[in-house]
């Protein structure tokens, strides 16, 4: 079984090249005391990442102070940042510090960023240019030293062309950009993943040995596209575990609300079809085409492995190298 101390740990786990790739990025770029913006889809492990570009900096010691702009109303988003002033606005009875100032020596992450007001982004922006701001409310000066953190899954150089994200702020904020890679692009970290998750679900529930995974499960784990990403996978995990009573997991829902009672009997011989558009003479074409979409993408899951990748598409080995020799020269 996993140790308790194991349980509580936030380390990042993995072995694929795109996640060393990323944490190695990470590492270098905690070592500079300049800001750093992280791009990533939802689930991917943003907070993590900024947390670890935290402690691994100069600033370790310092507070690490998150806020989540997505979670907020944008008309509190500015007091929220730079405290006020008692009598600022009505409700306003103290005064109270803003996440800048309690991050003063540290660093300041700011999840969802471009969902911040402009007027907000232009008082973020003196803070980042002068190491100043007043609080909602006052005209005193106030000082901070606070290094900045920005997560998005939005594009934030197309936000500044419409004109929804300032440009400067940009400029400012993007010494370093670190992408996430995500999670159906690890590989075998999926496993390694589950695996864990399992472990805790299992000391969660209980159970004494630790939970495997079926043949079919692994090979249904490694051929899903993840859209929520380790947020996704984790809770799959565990609702696995906690609902089988034996020691291997042999169903996994991937879809908590697909309804059993929901008839999927189609109305016509159209619904629901994604290439009822396309002719029956275009049959041998599109069969190529998606043979050709599944091979580079088997072949990328199993890291190049062919014998890998037949087993991700249920074929035999033969049948795989039948297909790769086939459309070997327009596989690039």
């Amino acid at each position: 079984m996993v140790r308790i101390e194991e349980l509580k740990r936030e380390t990042p786990l993995g072995e694929s090249e795109a996640f060393i790739n990323f944490q190695q990025e990470l590492s270098l770029a905690a070592k500079v005391d300049r800001s750093v913006l992280v791009i990533g889809e939802r689930g991917s492990g943003k907070e993590l990442a900024a947390s670890r570009l935290h402690y691994l900096s100069p600033r370790w010691q310092n507070p690490f102070v998150a806020i989540n702009c997505a979670a907020l109303p944008q008309s509190l988003i500015e007091t929220e940042l730079f405290g006020h002033e008692a009598g600022a606005y009505t409700g306003a009875i103290k005064t109270r510090k803003g996440r800048f100032e309690e991050a003063n020596t540290g660093t300041l992450f700011l999840d969802e960023i471009g969902l911040i007001p402009l007027e907000v982004q232009e008082k973020i922006l003196r803070v980042v240019e002068y190491g100043s701001f007043e609080r909602v409310g006052s005209s005193k000066t106030i000082e901070v030293d606070v290094r900045i953190i920005g997560a998005t899954n939005a594009d934030l150089p197309a936000l500044c062309k419409e004109g929804k994200f300032k440009q400067d702020l940009l400029d400012r904020l993007s010494f370093e950009v670190l992408f996430i890679p995500p999670l159906r692009d690890r590989g075998d970290d999926i496993l390694l993943l589950a695996s864990y998750f399992a472990a805790k679900m299992a000391f969660e529930c209980g159970k004494e040995q630790d939970p495997s995974f079926s043949d079919e499960i692994v090979d249904k784990m490694l051929s899903y596209h993840w859209p929520g990403n380790i947020r996704e996978l984790k809770n799959t995990i565990e609702r696995a575990v906690y609902r089988t009573e034996e020691d291997r997991v042999t169903e996994l829902v991937l879809d908590p609300f697909k309804n059993p009672f929901k008839s999927n009997r189609p109305e016509s011989d159209d619904q629901g079809d994604l290439f009822s558009r396309v002719e029956l003479e275009e049959y041998q074409r599109m069969k190529e085409q998606l043979d050709i979409v599944f091979i580079r993408k088997a072949l990328f899951r199993a890291s190049q492995n062919q014998r890998r990748a037949a087993q991700l598409l249920s074929l035999t080995y033969d049948q795989f190298r039948g297909l790769y020799r086939k459309y070997k020269d327009l596989l690039g």
